[in-house]
């Protein structure tokens, strides 16, 4: 006890920090990463993507099983801990195999083919890094129970409409490729073993690691000593069945069709051999090393590694946190429409109903209810108000409010029922102008002056 008791007191003496990994979200970083979230809710609503909620940790073994053993992320990245009753439990690294857990035991597979999204934080113990973090957030859209190239097209061309509704795609590049069907990917696979067993020793020793038991991810290794014997490794085209060509060939017609714009990359690979067709990322150079914004692919062979029943499925996720940092400064503000001032107790009480009033019409107000007036005023011109509306004794006496245009300086007395139209007109009047400041002309049957 009296230990405990030492230790509390040393950290109780240093002002807390924030744990190594996490961040806290403030300010313009706050409202970009706002802008990302509800710019998915939009566009998956668009697509008809179904939300789900799901638990925060799982099993270890649902991670252990559907992640594969020996990845780093399972071998070293992993927040697993036993729990009271001593059974090891893990915070979630990623979304997917919760989501295919949750699909075997709910019984979802009556809703088949399921269309799901979802968002939060995951957690990996890794190094933390630009746009990477030990707590982190993605964006994660699945297909579950759909085996035809439609299902994959349709994720990708939403994930394409998603970049470009949040300002971000010039400069993202759709890089596609296919890892074929079972046999084609079995077929590849011993061909690239018998390969790299020729250069064993003079690949790095995570390759060597790998060799056996996922030669795939060799493919996908940034050691210098690995590259030189990448490039003249076999090409998975070699071994395509002529169904697995189909495969891809619909994909890539379907994407031509859509709008969607890609390019091959035959070096893209997922090492796990649940992984089949379609593997695709969204990458940009404006992020530094890590370059990939929105990743995934095809893994019908997942449900069965769990335990379920032989289901086909497509999905990807994307980090909130590196989507945010691409957006920057370009997300939208909160809009604010009335800052209310009133002068005293009384003024606060017609304040509250008058706020009361103007919320229940989807207005978004402040109350500036402290400080001198001059002040309060400045407050509200730094936070953007369109309108204030100050409430003093004169105006209480006359059953009136004092309502001032913040952007032309125009100020009237009026009833407060007719704050609601004098707000409607201001919000009109920003629309114009940020309209002609867009650039973007008006249609004909819009009177500016009216």
């Amino acid at each position: 006890m009296r230990g405990t008791n030492a230790l509390t007191a040393r950290t109780m003496s240093k002002t807390p920090q924030a744990i190594r990994g996490t961040q806290d979200i403030f300010g313009a970083e706050a409202e970009a990463f706002a802008f990302v979230v509800e710019t998915f809710e939009r566009v998956r609503k668009l697509y008809r993507f179904r939300r789900i909620e799901m638990p925060v940790f799982e099993r270890t073994e649902v991670f252990a099983r559907s992640i594969g053993e020996t990845t780093d992320i399972v071998s070293k990245e992993m927040y697993s801990f036993l729990d009271r009753g001593d059974e090891s439990l893990t915070l979630r690294p990623e979304f997917t195999a919760g989501i295919a857990r949750a699909y075997i035991t709910n019984g979802w597979q009556q809703h088949a083919p399921l269309k799901v999204a979802t968002h939060g934080p995951l957690f990996r113990y890794e190094r933390p890094q630009k746009g990477r973090y030990r707590q982190f957030h993605q964006l994660d859209a699945e297909i579950l129970g759909a085996g035809e190239p439609q299902a994959d097209v349709e994720l990708l061309a939403m994930a394409d409409q998603l970049l470009k509704e949040l300002g971000i795609a010039d400069g993202v590049t759709l890089n596609l490729n296919t890892l074929g069907d079972g046999d084609s990917r079995e077929a590849w696979r011993a061909a690239l073993v018998e390969h790299f067993r020729g250069v064993r020793g003079e690949l790095s020793e995570d390759s060597q690691e790998r060799l056996e038991k996922n030669p795939l991810r060799i493919l996908d290794s940034k050691d210098p000593r690995d590259r030189a014997f990448v490039a003249d490794a076999p090409k998975i085209d070699d071994f395509l069945s002529p169904q697995a060509q189909d495969f891809f060939g619909a994909v890539t017609a379907g994407l031509d069709a859509a709008g969607v714009a890609w390019e091959r990359n035959p070096a893209l690979v997922r090492g796990l051999d649940y992984y089949r067709h379609t593997a695709f990322e969204f990458v940009t150079d404006r992020l530094g090393a890590q370059g990939t914004v929105l990743g995934g692919g095809r893994y019908d062979g997942l449900m069965e590694s769990l335990g379920g029943p032989a289901t086909p499925a497509v999905g990807w996720a994307a980090g909130i946190e590196r989507l945010a940092m691409l957006v920057g400064e370009r997300a939208p503000q909160e809009r604010f429409d009335v800052a209310i001032i009133p002068m005293d107790d009384a003024g606060l009480a017609q304040a509250n109903s008058l706020a009361r009033s103007l919320r229940a019409e989807w207005n978004n107000v402040e109350i500036y209810a402290t400080g001198k007036l001059k002040k309060r005023m400045a407050r509200a011109n730094e936070a953007g108000a369109l309108v204030a509306v100050l409430i003093g004794e004169d105006e209480i006496a006359a059953g009136e409010v004092t309502v001032r245009d913040l952007h032309d300086g125009e100020q009237a007395r009026v009833a407060p029922a007719d704050v609601s139209g004098i707000v409607a007109k201001a919000q009109n009047a920003q629309w114009l102008r940020q309209t002609e400041h867009s650039g973007i002309g008006l249609p004909d049957w819009i009177d500016p002056d009216a």
